[in-house]
């Protein structure tokens, strides 16, 4: 909890900003700020020069252990590094709670082993605040020692965690929050658990639907985990006229794990074309 002093016509007012300590560091990704700065560059390195057709204005981008969906994730945020972007609008599933609508933390700052991210308000229906859903959620957290390290100021980010609610709806509600220096970003991994080969035959459908923006489709065939989030994602692309593009795939059994049993991890941009 961060405590404010703002002085008006010479009295002292005392401003209390909740701050959420993050729920996964040391398990999803290092807690050591060297160490986490180093693991990104490198992925950051390996993902090599990512262009997209256009001005990028959104994203989807996975949220496992680093280890393992950190390699697809770069190739969004090297997207994202040459972009002009002030306020990041992250939208996930929530592993941990059940609740009707979207929600948003409560936490006016977000801490990560890098440092502090302003987080902004803007509730309103469909938009609630519920931080209890925050608490050990990692959907969200993950995303934000990414954007630090390509970051080049300070970035007031707005995360929400979607629950029962319809994608087209949310959209409506996220667009209002929209400008020129806004980015939004779905966080989500693809199938679970299927074989290597069944997940490629699975993902498959999300790898055409997504970057083409063809909502009936993957609203009905497509299996991710942040599925509302990147519907509504794929609502406000599509209403904007952004154009999409697939940046990279792979599961879990290419990166860090048994081919047995994996998730699949896709990364898509949408952008303005120029």
């Amino acid at each position: 909890m961060r405590i404010l002093q703002n002085r008006h016509k010479g009295r002292v007012e005392m401003t209390v900003t909740k701050v959420r300590s993050p729920a996964v560091a040391g398990t999803f990704y290092p807690a050591d700020a060297r160490e986490l700065r180093m693991m990104i560059e490198k992925y950051l390195a390996l993902a090599g020069d990512v262009k997209v057709g256009g001005k990028l204005r959104g994203l989807v981008v996975p949220h496992a252990g680093y280890v393992y969906s950190g390699p697809t994730a770069a190739y969004g945020y090297k997207a994202l590094e040459s972009a002009k972007f002030e306020k990041v609008i992250i939208m996930g599933p929530s592993h941990y709670a059940a609740f009707p609508g979207a929600c948003e933390s409560g936490y006016g700052l977000w801490d990560t082993p890098l440092g502090r991210m302003k987080a902004k308000s803007a509730s309103g229906w469909p938009v609630s605040v519920f931080p209890q859903a925050h608490g050990p959620e990692h959907c969200l957290e993950v995303q934000l020692p990414f954007l630090q390290v390509i970051g080049k100021g300070e970035i007031e980010v707005w995360p929400l965690l979607c629950g029962q609610v319809e994608p087209g709806e949310l959209a409506d509600r996220v667009a209002k929050e929209l400008d020129a220096k806004t980015v939004v970003i779905a966080s989500s991994d693809l199938s679970h658990y299927k074989d290597y080969d069944s997940a490629k035959r699975t993902d498959r459908i999300a790898n055409e639907a997504v970057p083409a923006l063809d909502i009936a489709r993957f609203e009905r065939e497509g299996d991710a985990c942040g599925k509302t989030a990147i519907l509504t994602l794929m609502h406000i692309a599509k209403r904007k006229k952004w154009k999409g593009v697939l940046l990279d795939y792979r599961n879990s059994g290419d990166t860090a794990g048994p081919k047995s049993s994996v998730v699949g991890y896709g990364c898509y941009a949408f952008y303005e074309e120029k």
